[in-house]
């Protein structure tokens, strides 16, 4: 059964950074495109940031765009996410997800595979 484990979400203070990692396992990840995508509480999940399966390829959601970074580790079937100049905005649950697709891609359902979340939380 393909497992998807975030880590390393916590509390942090504004301005702070903080990287997130997604180890895999039963997943063929060198095959797989990576993502991450957060949520808060009564709205919708929020695309964060994907990578595709080579690393060569990557794209951010507007509001994280050049503070978060996604990177993978192939020979370690980990992805992650370095997230720096944290702000309160920031606050949700983190989840990262897997699909098939050979392109980093924002839509919610290429991503056949998904964690269970990882809490991040910004006090300003």
């Amino acid at each position: 059964q393909v497992q998807l484990v975030e880590s390393g979400g916590g509390l942090v203070q504004a301005g702070d950074s903080l990287r997130l990692s997604c180890a895999t396992s039963k997943l063929t990840f060198n095959y797989y495109t990576m993502a991450w995508f957060r949520q808060v509480p009564g709205k919708e999940r929020e695309f964060v940031a994907a990578i595709s399966w080579k690393g060569g390829d990557s794209i951010y959601g507007d509001s994280v765009k050049g503070r978060f970074t996604a990177s993978r580790d192939n020979a370690k079937n980990t992805v992650y996410l370095q997230m720096n100049s944290l702000k309160s905005e920031d606050t949700a649950v983190y989840f990262c997800a897997a699909s098939g697709g050979v392109r980093a891609t924002p839509t919610k359902s290429a991503y056949s595979y998904w964690g269970q979340g990882t809490q991040v939380t910004v006090s300003s």
